[in-house]
């Protein structure tokens, strides 16, 4: 397991989840004390306890474990690791709280999205966890770690249930989705690649760009992406992410006009409004990152920037015809 160290009692670690790079485990320390930051699934535990273990920390130092919001590439690893760290509460926003408590309407909705084997093989059996262990982080909850304190931020955009988390002493910010993705491959000369991710079913393009602009408020030095890792310097990012987001709002605005004129002219019903839009953003968004990473400078070829980029691609495109099908 490699442990990344940014400083500050700041580490970072692969989830394991899929792919390298993929996502991020962020473990914050203070004088022994010990929180989580996202969970991946329950495959990331082995990595969880590795990485205690190279602390030199047990189990019974976790005081936390923190969900910037209940997706289970966040935060299906959640009650496995409660299951063992057995002094640790686990954090998370008000909406999401009893999800985790009995996470069976949660499954029904990851379910929709990916079917249900697929959903199993990825997730496995959710584990519930005691309501007595669970903290719902109300905007502006401060937690004491160690010598440090954290404060969660109400930051919907992403979904109406994500919270990031602001360490006041090292000032970083622990964004889970809400700033975006920049994964590692697609970095060019120290210059990151940053695009919002607006996956199923909640994406809020007025909630997130005042998200994004409450974060930088705290004028942040740092910003750790649970896809994937610290982003230094963040408000230097954040415009390119919000420019970014307006394009595909067009791509998606424009994909609905174009998809109710084809409704209007005699579609046939099994090709509603949303089919017609996810397979037009499919292929427009696709388009629009390959082009995007090469004019950032990446010389990866298309197939190599397809593996990195199509999960992506896929749920954001689910996630932007969900809001343009209400939105026309």
């Amino acid at each position: 397991m490699n442990l990344l160290d940014y400083s500050h009692g700041i580490y970072a670690f692969d989830s394991g989840y899929l792919r390298p790079n993929l996502v991020a485990v962020h473990l914050i320390e203070s004088a022994g004390r010990v929180a989580f930051v996202d969970t991946g699934t329950f495959e990331t535990l082995p990595h969880a306890l590795a990485a205690l273990e190279r602390l030199g920390l047990t189990p019974e130092a976790v005081d936390y474990v923190m969900l910037t919001h209940i997706h289970l590439d966040h935060a299906g690893g959640a009650g496995v690791m409660m299951a063992v760290f057995p002094n640790a509460r686990l954090v998370v926003h008000p909406r999401g709280a009893r999800h985790m408590a009995e996470p069976s309407k949660l499954m029904v909705g990851v379910e929709a999205v990916y079917g249900k084997e697929r959903t199993r093989e990825l997730y496995g059996e959710l584990k519930p966890i005691a309501a007595e262990r669970i903290i719902e982080a109300h905007d502006g909850t401060r937690l004491r770690l160690g010598e440090r304190e954290l404060l969660c931020i109400d930051t919907p955009g992403h979904a109406r249930h994500h919270i990031a988390i602001f360490d006041t002493q090292s000032r970083g910010i622990f964004t889970g989705d809400t700033l975006g993705i920049s994964y590692r491959e697609l970095v060019v000369d120290g210059r990151p690649f940053l695009f919002p991710t607006t996956s199923p079913s909640q994406f809020d393009p007025l909630a997130m760009c005042a998200s994004v602009e409450r974060m930088m408020v705290l004028q942040p030095e740092a910003a750790y992406l649970t896809h994937f890792g610290r982003l230094s310097e963040p408000h230097r990012h954040a415009p390119e992410l919000l420019h970014r987001m307006d394009d595909f709002v067009r791509i998606a605005k424009d994909a609905a006009r174009d998809a109710a004129q084809k409704v209007g002219a005699g579609g046939t019903a099994a090709n509603t409004l949303h089919e017609i839009i996810n397979a037009a953003l499919s292929t427009n968004l696709r388009d629009y990152l390959l082009t995007a990473a090469r004019t950032h400078g990446s010389r990866l070829s298309d197939d190599e920037l397809m593996s990195i980029l199509h999960i992506d691609i896929d749920l954001n495109a689910q996630g932007l015809a969900l809001w343009a099908a209400m939105a026309v």
